[in-house]
């Protein structure tokens, strides 16, 4: 059809969402590494326009709550070249364990959030 597979927004969220973590000062690897994973507990996507194979595309991250055991971001997906919006996007994540039980997110990594937010 021309037009990028609607599951890949959800990719990109993730990607911004990665690498907003890491800007924050810690990896997704490392907080796995300290036996945390955040778990996706709700996600929603509404596309305005869509965006095609090879378009240059720009995903803005917004960290927008802050919880004990969890997280949740809203996301931009646009052309970075022309600015046309092609969707926005939220997720919830949940803090969990090794063993997949929900968990507090670490105080440290907590703080850096909050002082984003």
């Amino acid at each position: 059809m021309g037009v990028v597979y609607y599951a890949n927004y959800l990719v990109w969220c993730e990607v911004g969402r990665v690498e907003l973590l890491r800007a924050l000062g810690r990896s997704y690897a490392v907080l796995e590494g300290d036996g945390i994973g955040l778990a996706v507990s709700e996600a929603r996507v509404r596309y305005l326009a869509p965006a095609r194979f090879d378009d240059l595309v720009r995903i803005e991250t917004t960290l927008t709550s802050v919880r004990s055991r969890a997280l949740t971001f809203d996301y931009l997906i646009s052309d970075a070249v022309s600015g046309t919006r092609f969707a926005t996007a939220h997720t919830a994540l949940v803090s969990i364990d090794g063993a997949g039980r929900l968990t507090a997110i670490p105080v440290d990594f907590r703080a850096a959030l909050e002082a984003v937010r």
